[in-house]
């Protein structure tokens, strides 16, 4: 498992990001990020011109999570200063300007698990498509519901995405990392209309 995940921190991960769409000099935000599997390998691409917004719950109680405290150890290990660390007891109010993001990724994350609620997922991906630039992505990768089979979950998802203004631009296989370890996934990439 630690091979896997030093394999995608050092070059794997930035190959799926930039396959997806994530670009030089561009602003991204990982909502969810968790201890930065993605947050760190977009910081690489998105370059020193870019920014990566991570932002995630706290945990067990703890403040800040011990995933933000462990991206905060890589990010400073790595050398990168492009990643603001943004954390959250569960608000769906993001304090970031209107339009000022050009890629989101929702890895993982919303799905019934941590949003059991459909009004909160259409709270977050209204909150969501007020920080997208216009034509900005939103990258989904539904985790949990795909791995448990549980099509009719990632659809619905999918739909109340598209519900939102989003339109979907994209729907590829990837081998990507789930829990720190590799797994094949389906990525979709929704642009906001």
């Amino acid at each position: 498992m630690k091979n896997d995940l030093t394999r995608w921190l050092r070059g794997e991960g930035e190959n799926l990001l930039r396959s997806i769409g994530v670009r030089e000099g561009q602003t991204l935000l990982d909502f969810g990020c968790g201890s930065g599997n993605y947050a760190i390998p977009a910081s690489k691409v998105v370059g020193e011109e870019g920014m990566v917004f991570a932002v995630d719950k706290r945990s067990r109680g703890i403040w800040p999570s011990e995933g933000l405290v462990e991206l905060r150890n890589r990010a400073k290990s790595a050398g990168l200063s492009n990643i603001v660390v943004m954390k959250t007891s569960g608000e769906l109010d993001l304090t970031l300007e209107a339009g000022s993001v050009d890629f989101v990724l929702l890895f993982d994350v919303l799905h019934s698990y941590y949003f059991p609620d459909s009004h909160q997922r259409k709270r977050l991906l209204s909150e969501l498509h007020r920080v997208l630039k216009p034509g900005g992505i939103l990258s989904l990768y539904p985790g949990d519901p795909e791995l448990a089979g549980n099509s009719r979950e990632t659809e619905k998802i999918s739909e109340e995405i598209q519900d939102m203004d989003f339109c979907l631009i994209k729907r590829h296989r990837y081998r990507l990392l789930h829990e720190n370890k590799p797994t094949l996934g389906t990525v979709l990439n929704f642009a906001k209309c």
